[in-house]
């Protein structure tokens, strides 16, 4: 059975499986938004640092990439997936139809933000995402390197996320 894993943050750059294959893609309904309060990977439950979520939007798109995991590798991936993406259980595992750059549609293991959970912050000014951004670390590290590494790979992958940019600017300027 053939598996594929959308990736629109972490998974770009750090997919922690084995990828046979990454194709550009696009998710409709969705925006990529720093709008979920990391407290394990990028901050702590004193000091909550954000990280990046799909928020259901009507008329949304989000441009990313669809991994397919290696053959034979599905279950492993799947567990592996969910010990890392549903920690705090802010995330929703979903499988939701992507449009590979081919034009093909596949259907593919998604985590998107659940609304109802503590951790949702949608909505919050640019401003304030920078300065949390710039100043909280959690188990993983600053979340500011999450920002820079999301950034630039998205940038590698022809992929313009103007709010992202602006963020890695900000965020940079208030670091120095």
């Amino acid at each position: 059975m053939t598996m594929w894993v959308f990736g629109y943050g972490s998974l770009l750059w750090n997919p922690g499986f084995e990828v046979a294959e990454e194709v550009s893609a696009t998710l409709s309904g969705y925006a990529r938004s720093f709008c979920m309060r990391s407290i394990h990977h990028r901050g702590t439950d004193t000091e909550p640092g954000l990280v990046l979520a799909l928020d259901e939007a009507e008329g949304a798109m989000c441009n990313g990439v669809a991994l397919r995991a290696a053959a034979g590798t599905e279950e492993a991936t799947l567990a592996y997936l969910r010990e890392r993406e549903l920690i705090s259980s802010a995330y929703l595992e979903r499988m939701l139809d992507v449009t590979l750059g081919t034009g093909q549609t596949v259907n593919a293991v998604t985590y998107v933000i659940d609304p109802d959970h503590v951790q949702y912050c949608g909505g919050l000014p640019l401003e304030e995402q920078a300065q949390i951004i710039a100043h909280a670390v959690g188990g993983r590290g600053p979340n500011s390197e999450y920002l820079f590494n999301t950034a630039e790979h998205l940038f590698k992958l022809g992929v313009a996320d103007s709010d992202l940019d602006w963020l890695a600017r900000r965020v940079a300027a208030l670091r120095a």
